[in-house]
């Protein structure tokens, strides 16, 4: 009477392992299933996933990539390598692949939407547009994919940026996005608009965010009341209000008091105020480090 165990009771096994997230466990027997030919396909493509869920992309990619060589035309080894690519910042490798996806599964809207993210990091705006616009059904739906519309249409500058912001705000609330919608709205003219989405944003902003400070809020919107509503006088007290609520950006200030588009009484006033000890905080730690780092990026750029 044989014990040998068969190859597919290796992958079985791997497989409950895996099921219940002991990625160890579920290796050990996985790589015993992939040395026979019937279960080596299904078992290096779930050791890829284990790779990519414990962090290790560059192993899960070769393992995607393995099985891809053999079947060009694995869709699911296609999209897990796409993704990993992303994780990678192998930004080029992911367009490839998706356009490889898409070849294949041409009505997938997901990865339609997928592909359209690498696009904007590549910052192929005009493509990504072109994708989603190809996918139009899921605009209205997928509130993530009109997004990235307005998003991709906002960088090219189109008019048609606004209409699909204020599509997105009339289902959604978010003070990121209000606050990107009142930028649009100033550059291309619309200054009571944006006033009023600045004046919105500032009552949907709840606790700072990793992207987004309240006193950063409260700061543009001063400096756009004093722009565009120069004998607004709220405008003096959102600028104090900011400072005190921690805004310290001292680059930011100088531009306002050289900004010719401000009134003179306006500038004289901030002086006025900064003269008198309204100081701006210290930048903690967290702050400088993140300045720096967006120095040395634009520098390297």
């Amino acid at each position: 009477m044989s014990g040998a165990i068969s190859a597919e009771e290796y992958y079985s096994i791997g497989m409950a392992y895996f099921d219940i997230g002991k990625y160890n466990e579920a290796e050990n027997w996985l790589v015993r299933a992939a040395q026979t030919n019937r279960t080596m396909r299904a078992s290096e493509y779930n050791l890829g996933r284990i790779a990519f869920e414990q962090g290790r992309y560059s192993e899960a990619a070769k393992r995607f990539e393995k099985i891809i060589k053999g079947d060009p035309k694995n869709v699911m080894a296609l999209k897990a390598l796409a993704y990993t690519y992303i994780k990678l910042a192998k930004l080029e490798e992911a367009e490839t692949t998706y356009q490889k996806v898409l070849e294949l599964e041409p009505e997938s809207a997901d990865e339609g939407y997928n592909y359209s993210l690498v696009l904007f990091a590549l910052e192929k705006y005009a493509q990504c547009e072109a994708v989603l616009q190809k996918y139009n059904y899921n605009l209205t739906e997928n509130k993530d994919t009109l997004l990235m519309l307005a998003r991709c249409q906002k960088a090219q500058k189109k008019v048609e940026a606004i209409d699909t912001y204020d599509l997105w705000l009339q289902k959604n609330k978010d003070a990121q996005i209000r606050y990107e919608y009142a930028q649009l709205l100033e550059e291309s003219g619309f200054f009571a608009r944006a006033i009023g989405q600045m004046k919105t944003a500032l009552t949907e902003m709840g606790d700072d965010t990793t992207k987004l400070k309240k006193s950063d809020l409260q700061f543009y919107y001063a400096r756009l009341l004093m722009s565009a509503d120069p004998d607004n006088p709220d405008a003096l007290k959102e600028f104090e209000t900011a400072i005190a609520g921690g805004f310290n950006n001292a680059e930011s200030v100088k531009k306002l008091l050289a900004d010719n588009r401000i009134s003179k009484a306006n500038r004289d006033a901030v002086q006025r105020l900064l003269d008198a000890g309204l100081k701006l905080p210290e930048k903690t730690s967290e702050e400088q480090k993140t300045e720096n780092t967006d120095a040395s990026n634009s520098a390297a750029d």
